[in-house]
């Protein structure tokens, strides 16, 4: 296959930068609006490009609006859900992946059978479980369930493991080592790429969650970020909402998740790969 000519590769750079023009759009407008004046959000005069500067703004959703509040739950809750991710799953999966037991594998596609529950269907009977639990108004049902596998984590971290070679058990079981031992020191290690993109799943999803804090949390101190944005545009009188303020909460709630995949996108790209070089065994 010859290789692309000069203008081939022009043609595909223009492309893509108007592509990436067109889907960074929606964020330039975002911040145009976060810099805006109170007198033009009122007129709702907004521009695509930022003609104004009012970086007081920052200061203002920060002392009146409670943002540092939601920036610390949302801080709090995505800490414990990604470290009881990436720990219950690394662990069930080592156990599928490594200990051969009667029923494992009819258990594994049970496991995997779960996925296809949809989560509507389960989210009256888990109310209820948490409401019987006084955990209503707490971080508990949104960092608990985190700790107990989820089954697309664990078929990642799985499909990963069985691709380890086993002589390295063999060799460490000789030297007297067990099982936690051997799940501690070599396969957590040898694992780091799939559970740094483990990680990143979870905190895609729970920095940005909103369904669960709107079911579980009624109390504003405890409100995460995407909850807290969304009080933000709640008004009364007929007013209007302040769009500014609420385009700046909306760029913490949006930065950091760029951020992370940014910078962790290597590890996602060999979990779509990895994710499938092993079958069901």
């Amino acid at each position: 296959m010859s290789n692309p000519s000069t203008a081939e590769k022009t043609i595909s750079y223009i492309f893509l930068i108007l592509v990436g023009v067109l889907l960074a759009s929606p964020f330039l407008y975002m911040i145009s609006i976060a810099l805006a004046s109170d007198a033009t959000t009122v007129k709702s005069a907004f521009t695509f490009v930022p003609m104004e500067f009012q970086w007081s703004n920052f200061y203002t959703i920060f002392t009146n609006n409670n943002l540092g509040t939601y920036l610390k739950n949302s801080i709090i809750i995505t800490v414990f859900t990604i470290v009881g991710s990436v720990l219950s799953a690394s662990i069930v999966s080592y156990g599928f992946a490594r200990i051969k037991a009667k029923g494992s594998r009819f258990l594994f596609i049970v496991l995997l059978s779960t996925m296809m529950i949809p989560g509507e269907v389960t989210m009256v009977p888990q109310f209820i479980i948490f409401r019987h639990l006084d955990w209503i108004n707490t971080f508990y049902p949104l960092i608990v369930p985190s700790f107990f596998a989820g089954a697309f984590n664990v078929f990642l971290i799985r499909q990963f493991v069985m691709s380890i070679p086993k002589s390295l058990d063999e060799a460490a079981m000789i030297d007297g080592m067990g099982h936690p031992g051997i799940y501690w020191k070599i396969i957590m290690p040898l694992t780091y790429p799939i559970l740094a993109a483990i990680a990143i799943f979870s905190f895609s999803y729970n920095w940005g969650n909103f369904m669960g804090p709107l079911i579980y949390i009624n109390d504003p101190e405890k409100m995460p970020l995407a909850l807290g944005v969304q009080l933000l545009t709640t008004v009364g009188g007929g007013q209007m909402p302040p769009w500014n303020l609420v385009m700046i909460a909306s760029l913490f709630l949006t930065i950091p998740m760029v951020l992370v995949y940014l910078f962790g996108q290597r590890y996602v790209y060999e979990a779509n790969i990895s994710g499938g070089s092993s079958g069901i065994k």
